[in-house]
Protein backbone atom coordinates (compact mmCIF):
# COMPACT_ATOMS: atom_id res chain seq x y z
CA UNK A 1 0.00 0.00 0.00
CA UNK A 2 1.25 3.43 -0.93
CA UNK A 3 1.87 6.23 1.50
CA UNK A 4 -0.25 9.22 0.49
CA UNK A 5 2.59 11.55 1.44
CA UNK A 6 4.62 10.14 -1.44
CA UNK A 7 2.02 11.25 -3.99
CA UNK A 8 3.03 14.19 -6.14
CA UNK A 9 0.53 16.95 -6.99
CA UNK A 10 1.92 17.57 -10.50
CA UNK A 11 1.20 15.23 -13.39
CA UNK A 12 2.79 14.60 -16.78
CA UNK A 13 0.59 14.90 -19.87
CA UNK A 14 0.07 11.12 -19.90
CA UNK A 15 -0.77 11.14 -16.20
CA UNK A 16 -3.30 13.93 -16.81
CA UNK A 17 -4.92 11.85 -19.56
CA UNK A 18 -4.96 8.81 -17.27
CA UNK A 19 -6.45 10.91 -14.45
CA UNK A 20 -9.19 12.14 -16.78
CA UNK A 21 -10.07 8.56 -17.74
CA UNK A 22 -10.05 7.25 -14.16
CA UNK A 23 -11.90 10.26 -12.75
CA UNK A 24 -15.00 9.52 -14.84
CA UNK A 25 -15.65 6.20 -13.10
CA UNK A 26 -18.95 6.48 -11.21
CA UNK A 27 -19.26 5.28 -7.65
CA UNK A 28 -21.24 2.00 -7.86
CA UNK A 29 -23.27 2.75 -4.73
CA UNK A 30 -23.86 6.44 -5.47
CA UNK A 31 -23.75 6.64 -9.31
CA UNK A 32 -24.55 10.36 -9.48
CA UNK A 33 -20.95 11.14 -8.50
CA UNK A 34 -17.65 9.91 -9.81
CA UNK A 35 -14.65 8.69 -7.85
CA UNK A 36 -12.82 12.00 -8.24
CA UNK A 37 -15.78 14.05 -6.95
CA UNK A 38 -16.02 11.74 -3.93
CA UNK A 39 -12.31 12.21 -3.30
CA UNK A 40 -11.54 8.49 -3.33
CA UNK A 41 -9.38 8.77 -6.46
CA UNK A 42 -6.39 10.45 -4.88
CA UNK A 43 -3.94 10.64 -7.75
CA UNK A 44 -2.76 9.02 -10.98
CA UNK A 45 0.94 8.95 -11.81
CA UNK A 46 2.92 7.41 -14.64
CA UNK A 47 5.54 5.11 -13.08
CA UNK A 48 7.71 2.76 -15.15
CA UNK A 49 5.22 2.87 -18.03
CA UNK A 50 2.21 2.11 -15.85
CA UNK A 51 -0.68 4.38 -14.97
CA UNK A 52 -0.74 4.01 -11.19
CA UNK A 53 -4.05 5.08 -9.66
CA UNK A 54 -4.07 5.77 -5.93
CA UNK A 55 -7.45 5.01 -4.38
CA UNK A 56 -8.65 5.55 -0.81
CA UNK A 57 -11.83 3.64 0.10
CA UNK A 58 -14.49 5.48 2.07
CA UNK A 59 -13.84 2.98 4.85
CA UNK A 60 -11.75 -0.18 5.00
CA UNK A 61 -14.76 -2.51 4.97
CA UNK A 62 -16.49 -0.80 2.04
CA UNK A 63 -18.02 -3.58 -0.08
CA UNK A 64 -17.69 -1.46 -3.24
CA UNK A 65 -13.92 -0.93 -3.07
CA UNK A 66 -13.03 -3.90 -5.29
CA UNK A 67 -15.67 -2.90 -7.85
CA UNK A 68 -14.31 0.66 -7.84
CA UNK A 69 -10.72 -0.49 -8.28
CA UNK A 70 -11.70 -2.84 -11.11
CA UNK A 71 -13.71 -0.09 -12.85
CA UNK A 72 -10.74 2.30 -12.62
CA UNK A 73 -8.46 -0.42 -13.99
CA UNK A 74 -10.83 -1.00 -16.93
CA UNK A 75 -11.15 2.74 -17.62
CA UNK A 76 -7.37 3.13 -17.69
CA UNK A 77 -6.93 0.07 -19.93
CA UNK A 78 -9.62 1.37 -22.33
CA UNK A 79 -7.79 4.72 -22.45
CA UNK A 80 -4.66 2.88 -23.63
CA UNK A 81 -2.75 2.59 -20.37
CA UNK A 82 -1.20 -0.33 -18.53
CA UNK A 83 -2.97 0.16 -15.17
CA UNK A 84 -1.95 -0.50 -11.61
CA UNK A 85 -4.13 0.26 -8.60
CA UNK A 86 -2.61 1.21 -5.25
CA UNK A 87 -4.93 1.32 -2.25
CA UNK A 88 -4.05 4.18 0.11
CA UNK A 89 -5.45 3.85 3.62
CA UNK A 90 -3.51 6.57 5.40
CA UNK A 91 -4.73 9.14 5.95
CA UNK A 92 -8.21 7.63 5.96
CA UNK A 93 -10.84 9.05 3.63
CA UNK A 94 -13.07 11.80 4.98
CA UNK A 95 -16.23 13.42 3.68
CA UNK A 96 -14.23 16.66 3.64
CA UNK A 97 -12.71 15.32 0.40
CA UNK A 98 -16.06 15.39 -1.45
CA UNK A 99 -15.84 18.24 -3.94
CA UNK A 100 -18.36 21.07 -4.05
CA UNK A 101 -19.58 19.71 -7.39
CA UNK A 102 -19.94 16.27 -5.82
CA UNK A 103 -21.99 17.71 -2.96
CA UNK A 104 -24.32 19.45 -5.40
CA UNK A 105 -24.71 16.27 -7.44
CA UNK A 106 -25.60 14.34 -4.27
CA UNK A 107 -28.23 16.93 -3.39
CA UNK A 108 -29.71 16.92 -6.91
CA UNK A 109 -29.85 13.12 -6.78
CA UNK A 110 -31.84 13.26 -3.54
CA UNK A 111 -29.06 12.51 -1.05
CA UNK A 112 -28.31 15.17 1.55
CA UNK A 113 -24.55 15.83 1.49
CA UNK A 114 -22.51 15.83 4.72
CA UNK A 115 -23.18 18.89 6.85
CA UNK A 116 -20.17 19.37 9.11
CA UNK A 117 -16.46 18.90 8.69
CA UNK A 118 -15.01 15.61 9.86
CA UNK A 119 -13.21 17.33 12.73
CA UNK A 120 -16.49 18.47 14.26
CA UNK A 121 -17.43 16.63 17.47
CA UNK A 122 -21.07 17.52 16.78
CA UNK A 123 -20.87 15.77 13.42
CA UNK A 124 -19.53 12.60 15.00
CA UNK A 125 -21.34 12.45 18.33
CA UNK A 126 -24.21 14.94 18.30
CA UNK A 127 -27.41 15.48 16.42
CA UNK A 128 -26.85 16.97 13.01
CA UNK A 129 -29.37 19.31 11.41
CA UNK A 130 -29.88 17.89 7.94
CA UNK A 131 -31.66 19.85 5.21
CA UNK A 132 -34.03 17.97 2.95
CA UNK A 133 -32.48 17.69 -0.53
CA UNK A 134 -35.95 18.00 -2.11
CA UNK A 135 -37.40 21.12 -0.45
CA UNK A 136 -34.51 22.49 1.65
CA UNK A 137 -36.38 22.34 4.96
CA UNK A 138 -34.34 21.57 8.07
CA UNK A 139 -37.47 20.15 9.72
CA UNK A 140 -36.21 16.58 9.28
CA UNK A 141 -35.91 13.49 11.46
CA UNK A 142 -33.51 10.56 11.46
CA UNK A 143 -35.34 7.28 10.90
CA UNK A 144 -32.32 4.98 10.93
CA UNK A 145 -28.59 5.37 11.54
CA UNK A 146 -28.06 3.31 8.39
CA UNK A 147 -29.61 3.98 5.01
CA UNK A 148 -29.14 2.19 1.71
CA UNK A 149 -25.42 1.86 2.50
CA UNK A 150 -23.43 1.99 5.75
CA UNK A 151 -22.09 5.47 4.92
CA UNK A 152 -25.60 6.94 4.77
CA UNK A 153 -28.35 7.44 7.36
CA UNK A 154 -32.04 7.41 6.50
CA UNK A 155 -34.07 10.58 7.17
CA UNK A 156 -37.55 11.93 6.49
CA UNK A 157 -38.55 15.51 5.89
CA UNK A 158 -41.51 16.43 8.07
CA UNK A 159 -42.31 19.40 5.80
CA UNK A 160 -42.68 17.59 2.46
CA UNK A 161 -42.85 14.02 3.88
CA UNK A 162 -40.12 12.76 1.54
CA UNK A 163 -37.72 10.10 2.79
CA UNK A 164 -34.07 10.58 1.86
CA UNK A 165 -30.56 9.40 2.60
CA UNK A 166 -27.98 11.59 4.33
CA UNK A 167 -24.33 11.00 3.49
CA UNK A 168 -22.89 10.80 7.01
CA UNK A 169 -19.94 12.94 7.99
CA UNK A 170 -16.89 10.73 8.41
Amino acid sequence: MADVHQLKPTRSADAQKAWAAAALVPDPEVPCVNVAELGILRDVQMIDGKAVAYVTPTYTGCPAVLAIELAIEVALREAGFDPKIERVVSPPWTTDWISDEGREKLRAYGIAPPVDGSNSKLALFGETIVACPKCGSTDTEKLSEFGSTACKAHYRCTSCSEPFDYFKCI
